[in-house]
């Protein structure tokens, strides 16, 4: 038990730590109930890591019962659907959209991958990868950057689940939480320096940051794959060997195949078009059930995963933080940790708000800092509906201690050869008004 207490309360005082300047409202010394309330959750699914869904429910509900009749003045239907003030429209597009928006894509994408992942897995290819990646321990990290690869243009759950499933089939259903760790990581690395590979990084571009300004971020990602790649690749070796031959019945399905593309596409296209990509994983998924029996019982097994996920995401979104510190590289650092525990959306929200941040700096830490636990990111809670004993915090950070330290790594490498460089042509539009804007400008500098 204190072993648990120990590793949750490694992660969660960082994030309480960060909140310490916002005191208006309950609290208790400098740190409001609300995030007392948080970590009292989190603490709670490190101990109780079998009941993950019931804990986190139960914290939703105590969050949202504080806010709406304790502290009082939070506007439930402002925060989760937008408001309609015009004016406050134009000046945050955020409020306007409200969590609403996030939390039915997150649900989407998590519910529709799993979908994806069946059908992978239905098509043959895991089965006939062993002909292609090396014996031994290159081969388990051969699949890691492939995983990252993928990541790069692709959604971070697409790719993590995919590459679960081909650790499945290739280590014969025996796959090290150290692994497993390293999956998670390998798709969080793979979308840190891609403006279309992380939702974060996604949202720093459409604010208007160019996207040659998070490029950088693979400087640090680079080398924390190999690190954590190498090691993880190594345990698994040890735990299960990679199956040198293909089974001699390995065929392709390629209507499965047919269905995995079109879903990926789907993605793609709706990402780029309407930043929603959840909407191009059901339309592909419902026009493949057309020429293909799809498993639809994969979306049913993984609600409760995914209910789990959306709640911390809820109530991370509930949390009173209304300003970070002062834009640094030790604050940014920082914030990778805090994002093992505190969803990266608002987090990168805030960054954006107060801007005169290293945008590369900051979508590695944001991006890959969740990889350390397994609830710190969305890939990490998809992959774990696959590997259930991959939900315990203590075993996580034990076996994929390299994840964690492949982290600091990367950031000061990135930092010894990039430096940090922190955008000041970039004007946060929630700041600014028309009066503000700098002589010449009307709207931030990258649309």
């Amino acid at each position: 038990m204190k072993k648990f207490l120990l590793i949750a309360g490694a992660f969660t005082l960082p994030a309480m730590a960060m909140a310490h300047g916002h005191t208006e409202g309950p609290s208790i010394g400098p740190i409001r109930v609300e995030f007392i309330l948080f970590a009292l959750t989190l603490i709670g699914v490190a101990v109780f890591h079998n009941k993950t869904m019931q804990v986190a429910l139960i914290g939703l509900a105590s969050i949202i019962i504080w806010e709406l009749f304790i502290a009082r003045g939070f506007d439930i239907k402002e925060h989760f659907f937008g408001t309609n003030n015009f004016m406050d429209q134009v000046v945050d597009k955020t409020m306007r959209e409200g969590e609403w928006g996030v939390i039915l894509n997150l649900l989407g994408l998590l519910l529709g991958f799993a979908i994806l992942a069946k059908h992978f897995e239905e098509s043959g290819v895991p089965q006939i990868l062993p002909k292609y990646l090396p014996d031994g321990w290159v081969g388990g990290f051969v699949l890691l950057v492939l995983i990252a690869f993928i990541s790069s243009f692709l959604d971070n759950i697409a790719a993590a689940m995919i590459g679960g499933t081909v650790a499945l089939t290739v280590f014969r259903g025996k796959v090290h939480i150290g692994y497993l760790a390293a999956i998670v990581a390998a798709s969080n690395a793979g979308g840190s320096g891609s403006v279309v590979g992380d939702t974060t990084t996604t949202m720093i571009w459409i604010a208007g940051v160019p996207a040659s300004q998070v490029l950088h971020g693979y400087a640090a990602a680079i080398p924390a794959l190999v690190f954590f790649g190498i090691i993880a690749a190594r345990q698994q070796h040890k735990f299960q060997a990679i199956t040198k031959d293909a089974p001699v019945n390995a065929r392709v399905d390629y209507k499965k195949l047919v269905a995995v593309l079109m879903i990926l596409v789907g993605t793609i296209i709706t990402n780029f078009m309407f930043d929603f990509p959840a909407l191009g994983v059901w339309i592909a998924i419902v026009l493949a059930a057309s020429f293909n029996k799809t498993p639809w019982m994969e979306a049913k097994h993984a609600i409760g995963g995914s209910v789990f996920l959306l709640s911390l995401v809820i109530s991370a979104s509930m949390m009173p933080v209304d300003s970070l510190p002062p834009a640094s590289w030790p604050i940014a650092m920082t914030l990778g940790f805090v994002s093992a525990v505190f969803d990266n959306i608002p987090l990168t929200k805030l960054a954006l708000t107060q801007g005169g941040y290293d945008w590369g700096v900051l979508a590695y830490a944001v991006g890959f800092g969740g990889s350390m636990i397994w609830f710190g990111s969305s890939a990490g809670v998809a992959l774990s509906n696959m590997f259930p004993e991959a939900k315990s915090v203590g075993s996580w950070v034990k076996n994929g201690w390299h994840v964690s330290v492949a982290y600091v790594i990367g950031f000061f490498i990135m930092l010894g050869i990039v430096g940090w460089h922190p955008d000041t042509k970039y004007v946060p539009a929630v700041n600014t008004t028309p009066t503000e804007m700098p002589a010449g400008e009307t709207e931030p500098v990258g649309h």
